[in-house]
Order: structure tokens, then C-alpha cells, then sequence
């Protein structure tokens, strides 16, 4: 199992800041991952509003690029439904040739926030179509010379884009983040892998990565390992746990603002986005249900706990990485490098060990 970390730029509403402090900060992360032994970066997209401050993920992954030497660099994820997919291509072409045999890996999705569907002029109930047809036109792009495409939202005369990728395998290397069964058939029926980026119970998210894989058995596409995310706080100190559940739930509040999770009625307007609307009915039902939901999902405590807690995500759903969020809601900078590196000093090795351990053990039987 790899480890990556993320980049999101958290201004946190309750105790703005400028942006360019949150930049500097989460710029020097970045670096520090490398530097620790982290194997990718991963960075996210959103607009308009001080929750994330990343409205171009493909371009900070290009800075992060540049600014290192060999870690791998990783898309959670570009929402297709806002972009022309053939200018996503080429962004990821340019990013490709930057990377220069760079592990690359590119995760999309739709959104659910109608901030930014109402900024981009699009209606939410064609995201999921538009995500679909933006899909394939991204494939196309990226893993034929030349290729054309006739939809209902895109056609496309032949062309080629330029330059075109290093990579020849892009389209193999491509993650659709799931939170409902309906995207995991969309998902699997596109051949794309698994990305979870947790909103619900480990349970829930679990019958998702099922469907999934029960889908890819229908269509015949290749059900890889998801690559799963989740919030970090790592602290020796006897209040860690109490300490990272307050700052997760600081963060799941900045997420409720942000996509209205506590407003059902857009979401049953928007035709696709039923579970979301389950999701925002239960939180307007109970006071930080959302909130309170969130904080179980993620991973917070000592080194000793952390590692336990992915030690049971690894055993229920086998993934091929995992994805840390160090940096988020009002968690200061100093803590949440300080929990940065714990997590790289002492969860990670041990991790890693099991690993070792489990891949010599069939070795050992014979």
C-alpha cells in the first residue's frame, strides 16, 4: 500500500486569514511530503468560496512538479462536468511531460456543491451525464493519436491534442471518486478505479467498493483497489484523540457551509444526486449529524491508533493507497505539520512492514 498526501488550502470561515498565508503554508507541505517519504501528492479542485482554494488542480500539481524531485503527483479530483474535457486533456497531456515518468494518476468526479454549478453556468441535474460524456472524450484524447466524438453535450470533429502524453497508459490510470452505487456503475462501466474520499460510514463506503466491483464483472472492466482518503490528526500527547476529533469536526462544518448538507431540497431538484439528498435530509433532521458522522470516518489519536484504525480499512477493503489530509478546517500550521511527521515517522514504517511481512509470507510456506 502506497501513501500519498493532500493539498486542499483550507481557509477556514470561522478565522479567515489572507489566502497567500494559506498558500505559503500548504506549498511548504508539499515539499515536506517528499521529504518524509511520502509517494504522491494529491491536490483537489473547488471554487468560489474560502473551503478549498484550489480552483485548478492540474496547474498546483504542475508547481508541486517542479518545486520536487521524484514524487508522484495525483488529481482527488477535476470535475469534469464544469471544464470542456478536451482542454482537461491537454492540461493533463502538459502535465504528463512534466512529470517525465512521474507515477501520475488522475481521479474525477462531478461535485455536488450548487455554489459552483450556479458559477459555471451549469445545471447539476446534466452533471452526470456530462460526466459520463466527458469521460470518454478524455480517454479519447489522451489514448488515441486522433480521434472525434458525437454527444449530447460535446461533438467533436477529428483532431489530435498537443503535445501528446509520455505516458501511454494514461487511460488505465484513471479514478472516479464513488459515493453511491449509481456512480460505481458509471464508474466501472468506464473502466475506471476507485476513489474514495469518505462521507458516510466505512460500512456504506464498503457496499459502494461491492457494487462496484460487481459492476466491473458485468461490464468486464478490470475492478482495481480503491485508493481511499481520510483526515489525519497524529499527536503523542493524551489528548489526541479528543484534540483531532475538534478539528475534524471544525473541518465537517466548513463542508456542510460549503455543499449545504443541511439543505435536501436542491439535491432532490437535481436529478442524480438522490444520495445526496438522503445525505442532507438526515442532517437537517439532527444537529451536526453530518459532523458528528464525519469525525467517525477518519482516522485521529496516537501513532499506536492511527495504525490500527487503517489496519482495518486495509483488511476490509484491500487498497492500493492511502491518502492522508494533514492540513484542514482551524488545525494550526505547527500541529498539523508536527502530525504530518509523526504519521511518516510511525505509522507509515510500521505499514509498510506489514506489507513486507505479508509479501514474504507465501516465500516462507514453501
Amino acid at each position: 500500500m502506497k501513501f500519498g498526501g493532500s493539498l486542499i488550502c483550507q481557509n477556514y470561515f470561522r478565522s479567515p486569514r489572507p489566502d497567500h498565508e494559506i498558500y505559503a503554508e500548504d506549498l511548504a507541505l508539499a515539499e515536506i511530503y517528499e521529504d518524509l517519504g511520502f509517494d504522491m501528492v494529491w491536490s483537489v479542485e473547488h471554487h468560489f468560496t474560502d473551503y478549498e482554494l484550489i480552483p485548478d488542480p492540474v496547474q498546483m500539481l504542475s508547481y508541486v512538479c517542479g518545486r520536487t524531485k521524484k514524487i508522484g503527483l495525483g488529481t482527488f479530483v477535476i470535475v469534469l462536468p464544469w471544464h470542456d474535457p478536451v482542454r482537461v486533456a491537454e492540461q493533463i497531456a502538459m502535465l504528463d511531460n512534466f512529470a517525465r515518468g512521474r507515477e501520475l494518476l488522475l481521479g474525477f468526479g462531478r461535485g455536488a456543491a450548487q455554489v459552483e454549478y450556479d458559477g459555471f453556468r451549469v445545471s447539476m441535474s446534466e452533471a452526470r451525464e456530462r460526466l459520463i460524456e466527458s469521460i470518454e472524450v478524455v480517454k479519447c484524447a489522451l489514448g488515441q493519436d486522433r480521434f472525434s466524438f458525437a454527444g449530447k453535450y460535446f461533438n467533436i470533429p477529428e483532431m489530435r491534442i498537443r503535445p501528446r502524453p509520455v505516458s501511454s497508459d494514461l487511460t488505465g490510470r484513471m479514478y472516479g471518486a464513488i459515493i453511491s452505487p449509481e456512480t460505481g456503475e458509471i464508474m466501472a462501466r468506464a473502466g475506471l478505479g476507485m476513489l474514495i474520499i469518505p462521507q458516510k460510514s466505512w460500512a456504506d463506503h464498503l457496499k459502494d467498493y461491492e457494487a462496484y466491483q460487481a459492476a466491473c464483472a458485468r461490464f468486464g472492466t478490470v475492478a482495481r483497489r480503491p485508493i481511499i482518503t481520510a483526515w489525519i490528526y497524529c499527536s503523542e500527547d493524551e489528548s489526541a484523540q479528543a484534540d483531532g476529533r475538534k478539528w475534524i469536526m471544525d473541518y465537517a462544518d466548513t463542508a456542510v457551509q460549503h455543499y449545504a448538507f443541511d439543505e435536501p431540497e436542491h439535491f432532490r431538484a437535481a436529478k442524480g444526486y438522490e444520495a445526496y439528498a438522503e445525505l442532507a435530509q438526515a442532517s437537517q433532521q439532527q444537529a451536526n449529524a453530518f459532523q458528528q458522522e464525519f469525525a467517525k470516518t477518519q482516522i485521529f489519536g496516537t501513532p499506536e491508533q492511527c495504525v490500527a484504525a487503517i489496519r482495518e480499512l486495509r483488511q476490509a477493503m484491500n487498497p492500493s493507497q492511502f491518502v492522508g489530509v494533514f492540513k484542514y478546517g482551524s488545525l494550526p500550521n505547527d500541529l498539523a505539520v508536527r502530525s504530518t511527521e509523526l504519521f511518516a515517522s510511525q505509522v507509515m514504517p510500521v505499514l509498510r512492514a506489514d506489507d513486507a511481512t505479508a509479501q514474504e509470507q507465501p516465500a516462507a510456506a514453501l
